[in-house]
């Protein structure tokens, strides 16, 4: 079990003014929202963005943009914003085919086997998968983006870092391993490992004690795998409620949805997404 164990960069983005015109190319419209609307994504992502690099410059921020209709996302992009996340396959097949190709995707949601080759197939632009939580699933996703010869995927590890029963991640360190050395041999050609990732157990995160316990461990793991490999990984841990106490221990990447875009819908009352 991983209680076994020892116990980029943001990118500066320049605030342009608000504009009025419609976002498109001489080929291309693109959703948009209200003014009122994008003055309020415009804060509301600064205002997160300044508490971020009053901590640490260099930790990327993935604006988490699921259940959230395009024009929001464009209200972001409008002034440089290019990292999204989104959580459902399905949902970001579509978002991804409706929006900008030099959008960044990041999927951090649960990734089913059978999903494997539906998302490396049909997000070109797929930046990142970040919940990574078995062997079996990178093989799938490499040998997908293979067939199409697509570009190389960022793959971040889930990590049970509080072995919690209902979550997905790596329990042992030997599986861990054996997918690490997997993402580095010759075989994988279209992956990358950039980094760990975990979600730290509800009580950890609202607990006003200071250090998060999840948090130090991913760090511990971190330190392990990095000398056995010779990496430098990435952390990816932090969300909306607990982001700056994740960037206090050490987080490189968090991912912020709520306090950005405001509550979501139940998921049945978004759009259904386009059906591959």
């Amino acid at each position: 079990m991983i209680h076994r164990l020892v116990s980029t960069t943001i990118r500066s983005h320049i605030i342009r003014p608000l504009i009025t015109r419609t976002m498109s190319t001489s080929t291309t419209t693109y959703p948009e929202p209200t003014e009122s609307r994008k003055e309020e994504l415009i804060s509301n992502y600064n205002t997160v963005l300044s508490q971020i690099k009053s901590l640490n410059s260099n930790v990327q921020l993935i604006a988490v943009s699921k259940l959230k209709p395009s024009s929001d996302i464009m209200a972001l992009y409008s002034i440089g914003v290019r990292h999204f996340g989104e959580n459902y396959v399905q949902e970001l097949i579509s978002k991804s085919q409706e929006l900008p190709q030099d959008i960044n995707w990041h999927f951090i949601g649960g990734l089913q086997s059978g999903k494997c080759k539906d998302l490396s197939k049909h997000v070109k632009n797929l930046y990142s998968v970040e919940t990574i939580d078995s062997f079996k699933k990178c093989k799938q996703l490499n040998n997908s983006r293979d067939k199409i010869d697509g570009d190389v995927i960022n793959v971040y590890l889930q990590i049970n870092t509080s072995e919690e029963e209902q979550k997905s991640g790596f329990l042992k360190i030997e599986d861990i391993q054996e997918t690490i050395e997997y993402l580095i041999s010759d075989e994988c050609k279209k992956l990358k490992i950039l980094g760990l990732m975990t979600i730290g157990s509800f009580n950890e995160s609202v607990s006003s004690d200071g250090e998060n316990k999840d948090f130090k461990k991913l760090v511990e793991i971190k330190k392990v795998l990095d000398e056995k490999y010779n990496l430098d990984l990435q952390l990816n841990m932090g969300m909306s409620n607990d982001f700056e106490q994740a960037i206090k221990q050490g987080s490189t990447n968090v991912r912020v949805g709520t306090t950005i875009f405001g509550a979501r819908p139940p998921k049945q009352q978004t759009p259904t997404a386009t059906t591959i």
